[in-house]
């Protein structure tokens, strides 16, 4: 019980000081995993193997860890080292790709493609958002995307801040579609032996079909405001180039075909038998080796305070696990549905959503994953319908507030940082209703395709 009582508390301050941004936050988590294999673990549980299993190097030198033909990548428990290592390497590949000039290159090149008309822009950008944060971060995306928005503001003459919104929602939105889209995906499919593929055909479809109404809603909000600035631009021929965006076309080709070995690599990896913890180390070595005498640049680039983020959250997370409390919250929650995977779905759907509004998702995916594995061995509890329903809750539901997801958190930031400061006030007005929506649509989807 002592054990059980001094997890949860471990849980809750971690949780407040993440919140309170007074400390940074992979350092809460850091201390908060120390403390929890120190206390938990070691005075209150007096168990070594507890400890091991938290930490879980040994899964690391299995070969299933880096190879996993069908489906018998094993679940993790404890420190995800797969999804660290996936991580780190897409952060590599990244990082690259914007030293080349790949992003800068792609938005010139489409703001051009539709002759430099706001509305069109306005949509291509919020569908490359979306497309983008498939595959890449969505924290990078819209890095490069609220930077070029606000330059081709001032160009077309247009205030960037409608633009901006919409591109941080479809890039939440999109980084749902796909198992490497955002975080809390990649800890579900990790976690849980899921692939690329289980991926876009469930997840992806939901957010495809949301993305429609969403872009829909966007121009019926925006139109009015992003329409009065055509034709009031400045002279096309004053425009930068895509091709002035391209740093070196050597690089530039190197990494743009990194970038689509990559994702040949995820959409056949169930098929190749290669996790994506194989798939994160080799897209990094080959970035490295492409880089040559600039791989030690890239690697001083890599955010490694988020990898140690994820360290100390696992072990956070593995002190619930192995204290059993996680198996009373599914517990609980179980009783209350009765068996009923309606109401299942809708309880982890929305509070997932709501839940995420507030505090980091992350950190909530990783806690809830035991918790909808414990559910699933219920008899007529399917673990698929939990894991899709908690993709979705996670992943949309950070929208809704400007300090929900960390593409909310970046995007407001360079907006902010450019002279258009968007408050909460107005962030909310647009963006929550936006986020009920897609989270009506995902239950009724899965309510409907799966129940």
């Amino acid at each position: 019980m002592a054990a059980q009582i001094l997890a949860v508390i471990i849980f809750v301050m971690m949780f407040l000081l993440i919140i309170s941004e007074k400390i940074e936050r992979h350092i809460v988590t850091l201390l908060c995993g120390l403390v929890t294999l120190v206390l938990v673990f070691g005075l209150c549980m007096h168990s070594g193997r507890a400890v091991l299993d938290t930490l879980n190097l040994r899964g690391i030198f299995k070969l299933n860890f880096w190879y996993a033909p069908g489906s018998s990548e094993e679940a993790s428990v404890g420190i995800n080292w797969a999804t660290i290592i996936f991580i780190a390497g897409m952060m590599v590949m990244v990082e690259g790709m914007a030293r080349a000039g790949f992003f800068r290159w792609l938005c010139i090149t489409i703001a051009k493609a539709v002759r430099y008309k706001t509305i069109p822009i306005f949509i291509t950008f919020m569908l490359m958002s979306a497309v983008l944060a498939m595959f890449i971060d969505s924290i990078t995306v819209i890095l490069f995307l609220a930077a070029v928005t606000v330059e081709l503001g001032q160009m077309l003459r247009f205030d960037p801040r409608p633009m901006i919104l919409s591109e941080i929602f479809c890039a939440n939105l999109g980084g749902s579609a796909t198992m490497c889209g955002d975080p809390p995906n990649i800890i579900v499919g990790t976690s849980l032996g899921y692939s690329f593929a289980d991926f876009i055909t469930h997840t992806g479809v939901i957010a495809g079909l949301s993305l429609i109404f969403v872009v829909v809603y966007f121009f019926l909000c925006f139109r009015k405001k992003l329409s009065v600035s055509d034709g009031a631009a400045a002279d096309p021929a004053s425009f930068p180039t895509p091709a002035s965006a391209i740093k070196d076309r050597r690089s530039f080709a190197v990494s743009t075909g990194i970038f689509l070995i990559a994702i040949a690599l995820l959409v056949t990896h169930a098929m190749t038998g290669l996790t994506v913890a194989f798939i994160g180390l080799f897209i990094a070595a080959i970035t490295l080796a492409a880089a040559g005498r600039g791989a030690l640049k890239l690697l001083k680039l890599v955010d490694y305070k988020t990898l140690l983020f994820f360290i100390g959250l696992f072990v956070v997370v593995g002190g619930l696990e192995q204290t059993g409390i996680l198996e009373t919250v599914a517990d609980l929650i179980g009783r209350i549905c009765g068996g009923n995977m309606y109401l299942m779905v809708a309880i982890i759907v929305w509070v997932s959503g709501f839940a995420s509004a507030f505090v980091d998702n992350i950190p909530f995916a990783a806690t809830m994953i035991p918790i909808i594995r414990s559910l699933a061995s219920a008899p007529g509890i399917n673990l698929d319908v939990l894991a899709w329903s908690l993709s979705m809750g996670t992943d949309v539901g950070g929208s809704a507030t400007p300090i929900g997801a960390s593409a909310n958190v970046v995007g407001t930031s360079v907006a902010a940082r450019e002279g258009h400061p968007i408050g909460w006030g107005q962030y909310c007005k647009y963006m929550f209703p936006a986020t009920l929506i897609v989270m009506l649509i995902s239950m009724l989807f899965i309510w409907f395709q799966y129940v």
